[in-house]
């Protein structure tokens, strides 16, 4: 991939058909027993600490990485165990950057997997998937790095791991920066590449925690605005017509037509996909990511649910309001619905029902809103909007 992305020639549907297909891979590869030394805490350390070690010994300064190891180490301890104990330390690929990466046609797959040495193939899905996501951002495409990164949460359903993910990305950012410095001992001077050192202190350093939750109804564009979003400000989006879905056992494209219409959209299930959105948001923003929450929210008190989630933790709140004319609304949901190419399965008798029974933003709320016309792309501010509002509200228009 290294190559097709320097000439141009790699796009989103090749990001998108990658993570799908490594979550899948993830999947169904087997799990190591509780209790093993392949993804304990000390193994994970180790690792890290040895490969700090012998970029050091290559006369880079490596202390305040070291530092940040070491506290990490104390932080992570329990949720790495809980990561072992859940099944999520796998035989996975083991060595996923970009120059490990094919395209064929229409499909994306990986090549030249670990094989010497089972400590570094036994792994926490979530380092393989980090890798892959630290190489695009170090080869400058950080919108596809999270792109990417998702795509495969939303696969895999595996946002407990967030708080893991930072120490991986500077982990394998220290991998590659360690073999470019072997490469040069060995064969001199090598042409330019990435500061794969520079990154890790940069990954390391990075904590941007804020919430931006949508509001809007079906067709409004909430799900396309937030893409363009979480690509520009680098977030973890999650989403509530993926996440009712994967409650009941769904993944985020199949129909279900064939239960209940109660079951799945009734007001429990509402109000049950509304807490798990909730708790993972948490999990997200405690893990220092910007994070969106891609949801109707047409409910004053949805809304003022996440703002409390907000004030809990102490981060910014804002409230991205999507717009359409409600001709174009119709026009959107039918097209949708013919493609059947999204998680959403609202039609236009839900949308007529919920355009009945929406709570429109209040004052207070819109001093805390971006307002985005999703036929013409304006985005505009109320009087009064804070700075993390003003900022969601700049990403927007470079979106």
């Amino acid at each position: 991939m290294t190559e097709r992305l320097a000439t141009g020639k790699l796009d989103a549907t090749h990001i998108d058909h990658f993570a799908e297909r490594l979550a899948e891979f993830h999947r169904t590869a087997p799990a190591v027993e509780p209790g093993s030394r392949f993804g304990a805490p000390e193994c994970i350390v180790a690792q890290a600490a040895g490969t700090l070690d012998g970029i050091e010994q290559h006369g880079a300064d490596g202390a305040a990485l070291c530092a940040w190891i070491a506290e990490q180490s104390k932080a992570l301890t329990p949720w790495w165990v809980e990561r072992q104990s859940a099944g999520q330390v796998r035989e996975c690929h083991g060595d996923l950057h970009l120059a490990n990466a094919l395209v064929l046609g229409d499909d994306v797959t990986a090549f030249d997997g670990i094989e010497f040495d089972p400590a570094l193939r036994w792994i926490d899905v979530l380092s393989d998937s980090a890798f892959f996501a630290m190489d695009l951002i170090a080869h400058g495409r950080r919108d596809f790095a999270y792109r990417f990164l998702n795509a495969y949460l939303e696969h895999s359903g595996d946002y407990a791991g967030l708080p893991v993910l930072r120490f991986y990305m500077v982990y394998r950012a220290l991998v590659r920066a360690h073999v470019a410095l072997i490469r040069e001992r060995q064969a001199g001077p090598m042409p330019a590449g990435p500061d794969y050192l520079a990154l890790a202190h940069q990954l390391a350093s990075e904590s941007d925690a804020r919430l931006l939750i949508t509001h809007g109804l079906p067709g409004s564009g909430k799900t396309f605005v937030t893409q363009r979003l979480l690509e520009q400000v680098g977030a973890i989006r999650l989403r509530s017509d993926v996440e009712r879905k994967r409650l009941f056992g769904l993944t985020a494209l199949e129909s279900s037509a064939e239960r209940p219409r109660d079951e799945i959209y009734g007001p429990q299930a509402t109000a049950d996909a509304y807490a798990r959105l909730r708790s993972l948001a948490r999990t997200a923003l405690s893990a220092g990511y910007p994070t969106i929450v891609d949801a109707a929210n047409l409910r004053e008190a949805e809304r003022t649910q996440f703002r409390e989630l907000a004030a809990e933790l102490n981060v910014s709140f804002t409230i991205l309001d999507c717009e359409a004319s409600h001709g174009v609304l119709r026009e959107r949901v039918s097209a949708r619905l013919a493609r059947r190419d999204d998680a959403s399965e609202a039609d236009l008798a839900v949308l007529e029902r919920l355009h009945a029974v929406r709570e429109l933003l209040t004052p207070t709320e819109r001093a805390q809103a971006v307002m985005v016309d999703t036929q013409d792309g304006r985005v505009w501010l109320w009087e009064g909007a804070d700075v993390g509002t003003r900022a969601w509200a700049e990403a927007a228009e470079r979106g």
